[in-house]
Parts: structure tokens; C-alpha cells; sequence
């Protein structure tokens, strides 16, 4: 890390503990919906001026009773959604992470020159552990300062950030009193209407003439759907402090979340940065160690690997000439399958000339009797024709 983002990260510690040091105001009871019948002199007089702004005979007064916050509000929650998808708390934790990686990455395992490569490092081609330390080597040191530069911006960022979350509590917070001044004063109206706007509007009706008593009893209705209209405003109101409510706790987690991440990236800054780069000088004192050791034990290696491979192949090699030189120009064996392959051949020989004798004798046999059998057939036939045979009696006469 380079001395002068050392020196910005030192004059930085000083803003933070200050950042981290504002505490957040709970809310109170204070901000709590107080009847109007119940409340002093100053509060009272605040749900009377809110009371003044309705006007049960115009509708828009009614919708837009309390809008004035209630925008305000949805101003503010969009101002929340926006920081939660524009701040650089994404970035800021990849860097952090990437610093994490680069430190932890010199393990012991991975200076072992020895270390065989696992399967997946074999099938996708990676580099031998020593080959990837000494390119991370060459690169690392510009790879740090770029990450620490970047660190040291999210970290301005998100004190920056810090700053506007303490105003935008402040802000929700005047806003969830106010809507219990507005709810307050709503509950108030309701209650007027309820106790005396209609029981009069009610009377009026029954007292007017007969011509009159359609018009009153429309004035009534319209006053009642006034009266419901306001009702419903209210709890719409109630619903909206409620979600105020629930915005407070989420500003100040996330303004936690944004201090704890500014602490990390400072005292990794201030100190893992020049306590990793401390270690990684120590890393390559051993590894250079270690290549001058294996260096010499190669060279022993190797001559123990020579004189045992001599010995070995002189070993063989006596042995063959020694079996070359007691062997005769025939090999016993090679005569003993000879003498019995002739003789196998001769007796074949003599066994094929009998078998032909006796083939000879047995086809001569054979044409003797299909000769006598030829002639007596020949003779039979010559006696039937003439019809001086052993036929004779059966022979038909010639027509």
C-alpha cells in the first residue's frame, strides 16, 4: 500500500469515530396519538388547527386530509429505495472480499513446490501451485494498491451516506408526530360530527316543512357519507404511521450496517494491508528457502538415482551374457520336439497308407456286387420280353 493512501486511511479514523458516535433519537411518547380532550395547551392547538382544514361539505378536504405528510413521507421512502439501489455498499464488500481473497490466498498449502495438482486443476489446465505464486507475485502488489484506492473511496461514500441517514430519521421521525396530530385531529372531527353535527343535521330534518324534508334528508346523507369518508381517511392515516414506524428501525439498520462496513474497511486499511504485506515478504523468504533446498535435494536425487540404475542394469546385463554364453548351438529341447515331430510324421505316414488299403479293398467289394446286381437286372428283363421266364404265366399276351 503506498504511503499516501496510508496516510488517507490514518486521517479518516478521525471522521469515522465521530460518524459512529451519533446515536439516534428513539421515538417517545411524545409522538404518541393523544385524544384532543386529553391534550395540553400546545397540542391541543395543534389538532385544532389540523381540525380547520377539513370541510365535511367539500370532498377534496376529505382526500386530502393529511396528504401534506403523507407526501412527504412517499417522498421519503422513495428516497430509501433509491439509496438501497444506488449506494456502494455492493461494490465496497466485493473489494473487501477481494482483499480477503488476496491475503488468504498465500496459504502454506499452495508454497509447497511438492504439492501435487488435484484432478480439477489437471483438467482445466491450471498452474502448478509454485507457477501461480510466482505470477501472483508480479501482480499482486499493483493488484492491492488499486483495491485499497477503491476501499478508500467507498469508505468517503459511505460516510457520506451515514450523514444523510442521520437526516432522514430525524425527518420520518417529525413525521410519524405529525400524523398523530392529523389522526388526532380526524378522531376528533369524527367524534364532533358524531356528538352534534348529525344529531343536529338530524333534527333539522324532522323540524323542516314537508316540501323542505327531501332536501334535509340528502344534506343528512351526504353529511353521514362525509362523516364515513373521514373515517376511512383516519385509518388510512393509522396505517401510514404504522408504516413510518416500521421505516424507523430499517434507517437505523441500515445506517449500522453502513458504520460496521466503514469500521472493516478502515482497519483493514490501517491494519491488514501492511500486516499481509509484512507476511508475504516473510512468504517469499521461505519460498526462495525452499527452491535452494529442493535444489540441493534434486542434486542428491539424482546421484542416488545414478548409482542405483547402474547397478541395476549391470546386474541385467551379466545376466544375459552369462545365459548366452553356457547355451549349446542346439537347445536339447528344440532336438527331443524335432526327433518326436518326425517320428509323429512317419507314423501318420504308414497309418494313411493302411487306411487307403483297406479303402481300396472295402471299393472293390462294392463294385462286385453292383456288378452281379447290374447283370441280374439286365437278365430279368430280357426273359420278360420274350415271356420265357419266371414271368411267363403272368406275361399278357400280344394283341
Amino acid at each position: 500500500m503506498s504511503d499516501q493512501i496510508a496516510q488517507k486511511a490514518q486521517a479518516a479514523t478521525a471522521e469515522i469515530d465521530a460518524v459512529t458516535a451519533v446515536a439516534l433519537v428513539e421515538p417517545t411518547d411524545a409522538g404518541a396519538i393523544v385524544p384532543l380532550a386529553d391534550a395540553d395547551a400546545p397540542v391541543s392547538a395543534e389538532i385544532t388547527k389540523r381540525m380547520a382544514e377539513l370541510d365535511m361539505s367539500d370532498t377534496n378536504s376529505i382526500v386530502s386530509f393529511g396528504s401534506a405528510a403523507q407526501a412527504e413521507l412517499q417522498e421519503i421512502s422513495q428516497a430509501m429505495l433509491q439509496d438501497v439501489r444506488n449506494k456502494d455498499v455492493g461494490p465496497a464488500g466485493d473489494g473487501l472480499r477481494n482483499m480477503v481473497t488476496a491475503i488468504r490466498g498465500f496459504s502454506v498449502s499452495e508454497l509447497d513446490v511438492r504439492r501435487e495438482r488435484s484432478f480439477w486443476e489437471k483438467l482445466l489446465g491450471r498452474a502448478a501451485p509454485f507457477a501461480k505464486f510466482t505470477a501472483r507475485y508480479e501482480e499482486v502488489q499493483d493488484q492491492i494498491d488499486k483495491i485499497t484506492d477503491n476501499l478508500l473511496g467507498h469508505e468517503h461514500k459511505l460516510l457520506k451516506d451515514i450523514k444523510s441517514l442521520d437526516m432522514l430519521y430525524d425527518k420520518t421521525l417529525n413525521f410519524y408526530d405529525e400524523l398523530a396530530l392529523y389522526i388526532s385531529a380526524g378522531e376528533a372531527k369524527i367524534a364532533e360530527l358524531d356528538g352534534t353535527a348529525i344529531p343536529a343535521k338530524e333534527a333539522e330534518v324532522q323540524a323542516a316543512a314537508e316540501n323542505d324534508q327531501v332536501m334535509k334528508a340528502q344534506e343528512l346523507r351526504d353529511l353521514r357519507a362525509a362523516r364515513d369518508d373521514l373515517e376511512r381517511r383516519v385509518h388510512d392515516l393509522k396505517l401510514t404511521r404504522q408504516v413510518t414506524m416500521q421505516s424507523l428501525p430499517s434507517i437505523r439498520l441500515v445506517q449500522e450496517n453502513d458504520k460496521s462496513l466503514v469500521t472493516k474497511i478502515n482497519s483493514t486499511l490501517v491494519n491488514t494491508v501492511p500486516l499481509w504485506e509484512t507476511q508475504l515478504a516473510q512468504a517469499v523468504t521461505i519460498q526462495r528457502s525452499a527452491e535452494a533446498a529442493a535444489a540441493v535435494r534434486d542434486a542428491n536425487d539424482l546421484t542416488n538415482e545414478l548409482l542405483t540404475s547402474n547397478a541395476a542394469n549391470l546386474r541385467q546385463s551379466n545376466k544375459v551374457v552369462r545365459e548366452e554364453m553356457e547355451r549349446g548351438v542346439f537347445d536339447i529341447e528344440a532336438v527331443k520336439k524335432a526327433n518326436a515331430d518326425l517320428i509323429a510324421t512317419i507314423n501318420e505316414s504308414l497309418q494313411i497308407a493302411d487306411d487307403g488299403k483297406a479303402k481300396r479293398a472295402a471299393a472293390e467289394e462294392d463294385m462286385k456286387k453292383m456288378e452281379a446286381e447290374l447283370r441280374d437286372t439286365l437278365a430279368a428283363a430280357k426273359a420278360r420280353k420274350t415271356g420265357l421266364g419266371d414271368t411267363a404265366a403272368t406275361a399278357v399276351p400280344a394283341s
